[in-house]
């Protein structure tokens, strides 16, 4: 059993009880879940629980029963105050259960629960950044130049920005200190590492992030304390630049654009990234990824909820929204190339210093997109992706099946979706 709070604001914080029948699931929650000491711990928690986490492991669910159809079953009950996970070893169903929970409560408490990272400038300025696995959300929120608050989890109430969690779980495919040095630093004693596998067997105890035979999605759990300069209490001042990240593997979305009031709610409520060609079996080209708010799983409320109460704290708090590709530029995935993480690094600088919002900006057609016409240091062709592409009408033929797609989409959200927001903050298909 674990006791340990969700959320760092005093005011709004949780008391979430686990029980797990894995010892490895129970240290996976105390680093995911605020820790406090044992003395704080059973005179808070004596006082009544917020909810509660009941994991039996591989313990199978009954298919039979009404409304499970696998031996795998996660259940949350907000009436009892429950979450109920069945058939399954994956340690993150408990965090993002956490998550989900928040994201039932906190919009009754005028506040937005958020999947998105969250770091801090030397000056307090906060910096939000959204995105789906694999766009760059953790990477980029670790900063050497700037304090972590937290990679994965917040909420942004009227006093400001607080993590969920005390803990941050990253990706760790492929890691290397020169890569991520703040993350593979990370990894010691008080650390997990999930889905990996060691050199030479158990024995040699030196870990192999490049082997994906048990599954890619590698993970390593540790505190916050194990990154260098983490902001503790993780708590944040209103947000002044807030990041949407996309890996668009089509490579015809720009590196960074200023999104307008539109922009953001549809962009919000889309969730775009794209799986890449090559990663799981049958994907031949690149295949869109949509998650509403980037977490759908977790919505229990639909998407424009969230998204007009992040629209209405932007603009209360006059911050700044910007659409980020970290995927491909000249050409699709198998044409073109990555975007560099030196680049995308390059571009966050440019904005937190405030150089990329006094720039001059062009609108980009199709998308509508406000794209900065330069940086300094980053080749300026870069900003408008038809000019790296070789075959322009390749790239035209690609935009307008993206394009396509997101509109396909969005159909599914237009009841409860203002049209306002489809015709104003979508792409459209003829250009």
């Amino acid at each position: 059993m674990i006791d340990g709070y969700a959320g760092w604001d005093e005011h709004y914080k949780l008391k979430v009880r686990v029980y797990a029948t894995r010892p490895y699931h129970a240290l996976f929650m105390k680093q995911m879940l605020i820790r406090a000491s044992n003395e704080q711990l059973n005179t808070d928690f004596s006082k009544g629980i917020d909810f509660t986490i009941f994991n039996a492991g591989e313990f199978p669910a009954d298919p039979s029963t009404e409304g499970v159809n696998s031996e795998t079953s996660v259940n949350v009950n907000f009436k009892k105050k429950e979450l109920t996970i069945l058939g399954t070893q994956y340690a993150g169903e408990m965090k993002k259960g956490v998550f989900g929970v928040m994201h039932y409560y906190m919009p009754q408490r005028g506040c937005l629960s958020m999947h998105a990272s969250a770091n801090e400038g030397k000056n307090g300025d906060t910096t939000l950044l959204f995105g789906l696995s694999g766009t760059g959300k953790t990477t980029l929120s670790a900063d050497p130049h700037r304090a972590l608050i937290g990679d994965d989890e917040h909420v942004w109430s009227d006093k400001g920005i607080f993590n969920i969690e005390g803990g941050c779980y990253a990706k760790c495919i492929g890691l290397t200190r020169d890569k991520e040095p703040e993350i593979y630093d990370a990894i010691k004693f008080g650390a997990l590492l999930e889905n990996v596998k060691y050199f030479g067997g158990d024995r040699s105890r030196t870990v192999n992030y490049d082997d994906v035979s048990i599954a890619e999605n590698t993970r390593t759990t540790y505190p916050l304390e194990h990154i260098p300069g983490a902001k503790l209490p993780a708590l944040g001042g209103h947000p002044k630049n807030i990041i949407f990240l996309t890996c668009d593997a089509n490579g015809v979305l720009p590196p960074v654009s200023r999104l307008t009031k539109e922009q953001i709610m549809y962009h919000f409520i889309s969730g775009y990234t794209a799986k890449v060609a090559g990663t799981e079996m049958g994907i031949t080209e690149p295949v869109p990824s949509f998650s509403a708010c980037f977490g759908e799983a977790f919505l229990p409320l639909h998407p424009f909820k969230y998204a007009s109460m992040l629209a209405d704290l932007v603009d209360k708090h006059k911050a700044r929204v910007w659409l980020m590709n970290t995927g491909w530029s000249g050409g699709s995935y198998g044409v073109g190339k990555r975007m560099s993480l030196k680049i995308t690094r390059g571009i966050l600088d440019a904005i937190h210093s405030g150089e990329l919002d006094k720039g001059e900006f062009q609108t980009m057609p199709g998308f509508n997109l406000q794209v900065p016409k330069g940086v300094k240091g980053i080749d300026s062709n870069l900003f408008l992706p038809i000019n790296t592409w070789a075959d322009k009408q390749a790239y035209n033929t690609t935009l307008k099946k993206l394009a396509t797609q997101f509109i396909k989409n969005m159909e599914k959200y237009k009841d409860g979706t203002p049209q306002e927001v489809v015709q104003k903050g979508g792409p459209t298909t003829n250009f």
